[in-house]
């Protein structure tokens, strides 16, 4: 059992998810995958070895594209958080969420003005970055799940108002049915891994709305077709603000 584990959830089950509001409820989780219900954890990629094996990841998903690879810091920052999904102890999902501040988002290399326009509309705004997935896990609960932690961290624990990120122009279409994501530059070259990408932006109001009305009821995806349903339930979220508010520094408390 790990202090990073945010939550435990099941990979293809709908039987299992288990919000961390207290040791026993992890145990529980822990002791099912042990029973061999598949599940899988959100932890926060705060040592030496989570950044490590995401970063492993990172780097076999982007070269398999043809991508120039990319890596995480060293360490954790309170701009720059990392999470990841694991399944026994296998990393099978990352993704980093960098918070606006001065030094910046990777996403104004490409589109400048774009991300300009955003601030001069006073809206406080991050970007979803160093998104990679196992394809062996097959499983848009893992997506959803870190999508759903990753906007946790970004809106409710720190109160930005909107995401963006880049991605392939293949893959927008999927973001746009999937998570209700729009298109606010069209595509340009990303000089970071050398591929071309199109920026997307998303305001968190309307994730919020999304994961009220459909969160934890992955029952209504074969009539919901987004991530929505996949997301985690009122309580779970709470669950995860709980884990959040106790790991994090109070000078950094804040909940929206």
């Amino acid at each position: 059992m790990t202090t990073d584990t945010l939550i435990v959830a099941p990979l293809q089950s709908p039987r299992l998810a288990t919000a961390l509001r207290s040791e026993k409820a992890l145990v529980d989780a822990l002791r099912a995958g042990e029973r061999g219900e598949r599940v899988f954890r959100i932890r926060s990629a705060d040592s030496y070895m989570v950044r490590s094996a995401a970063n492993a990841l990172l780097q076999e998903r982007y070269a398999w594209r043809g991508y120039h690879a990319v890596s995480l810091p060293s360490d954790q920052t309170s701009n720059r958080i990392t999470l990841t999904a694991s399944e026994n102890d296998e990393t099978i999902g990352t993704i980093t969420v960098a918070l606006d501040s001065p030094e910046g988002l990777s996403a104004e290399d490409a589109f400048p003005a774009e991300i300009a326009a955003l601030r001069a509309d006073d809206q406080r705004i991050c970007e979803f970055t160093k998104l990679a997935i196992d394809p062996d896990t097959g499983s848009k609960r893992v997506l959803a799940a870190l999508f759903h932690v990753a906007y946790i961290v970004a809106h409710r624990m720190r109160g930005y108002d909107a995401l963006v990120m880049e991605v392939n122009p293949r893959h927008v279409r999927y973001y746009q049915r999937m998570l209700g994501a729009r298109v606010i530059g069209e595509e340009r070259l990303n000089r970071f891994v050398n591929a071309p990408a199109v920026l997307l932006s998303l305001p968190f109001d309307y994730i919020r709305e999304q994961i009220a009305v459909f969160g934890g009821q992955p029952e209504t995806s074969a009539d919901e077709r987004s991530l929505y349903p996949f997301a985690f339930s009122h309580d779970e979220e709470l669950g995860i603000i709980g884990r959040l508010m106790t790991a994090q520094k109070p000078a950094s408390a804040s909940i929206n």
